[in-house]
């Protein structure tokens, strides 16, 4: 099965102005290897105003089905700590042109891989939502957000915590009908950049995509004739180009 290969939820939230912040995360598949424990993420803001970011952090679980749901993070045993990714600081003030990042944090065991989608949501800054900035500095940004119409854009990754013992074991299967990546290690693989072309007319291509192998999933690529298929095979930090041809 494939974990999630598309750029993930876009959300907005309509509000009254002209000119507003412009959040990007970067990329959106980010993987916190087994000798890490934390993980620096940067948010850029292209928009002319200041973005007051919230970070929410959900895990996704996968089930032995090919079904997934996503669920709020549970405490370790009887402390308050959570156990899976945190966002430090969970709130972020990114100026206008400028960049700020969060630090992303591991906590609990690593004996099998974790996945979470973090979310950046950009928000008008309420009393709640913990900015340490005054009253007066709110109502002159609700202020300077008065006229017109914006849209507040918030975006999404996929964050993928690879286990302790990070064991990579691919295993290919070549027949005359598909070409398989089996994953029989204990981390996800991925086989980037699949492009699926005419041989005669190479121009002549479907779209291009990414694909995550979980451990003991298989990805295959059906095989038709006059067609050629290349991709990057990524085991952690060891890319190899792979080509394959429809007989």
């Amino acid at each position: 099965m494939k974990l999630i290969s598309a750029i993930l939820a876009v959300w907005c939230i309509s509000l009254s102005v002209s000119a507003g912040p412009n959040i990007n995360i970067g990329t959106v598949f980010d993987y916190m290897d087994a000798g890490q424990s934390s993980y620096l993420k940067r948010i850029y803001n292209g928009g002319n105003s200041t973005a007051f970011v919230r970070v929410s952090i959900l895990e996704i679980i996968y089930k032995a089905d090919g079904t997934s749901e996503e669920v709020p993070l549970q405490a370790q045993g009887n402390s308050a700590v959570r156990d899976g990714l945190i966002a430090s600081p969970a709130r972020m003030i990114v100026p206008s042109r400028g960049n700020q990042g969060t630090r992303l944090l591991f906590k609990g065991a690593r004996d099998k891989e974790r996945y979470f989608r973090v979310r950046f949501i950009p928000v008008v800054p309420e009393k709640e939502d913990e900015f340490a900035i005054s009253k007066e500095e709110v109502s002159e940004y609700k202020k300077n957000l008065s006229a017109g119409v914006n849209v507040l854009a918030g975006y999404g990754s996929i964050f993928i915590v690879r286990p302790a013992n990070a064991r990579f074991d691919t295993k290919i299967e070549d027949t005359a009908q598909q070409y398989s990546l089996r994953n029989n290690g204990n981390t996800v693989i991925v086989a980037d950049e699949l492009k699926n072309c005419a041989i005669n007319t190479p121009t002549e291509c479907q779209p291009v995509t990414m694909n995550h192998i979980l451990p003991g999933r298989v990805f295959s690529i059906k095989k038709e004739a006059g067609r050629q298929y290349r991709f990057t095979l990524i085991e952690g930090s060891v890319k190899k180009d792979i080509e394959v041809r429809g007989k």
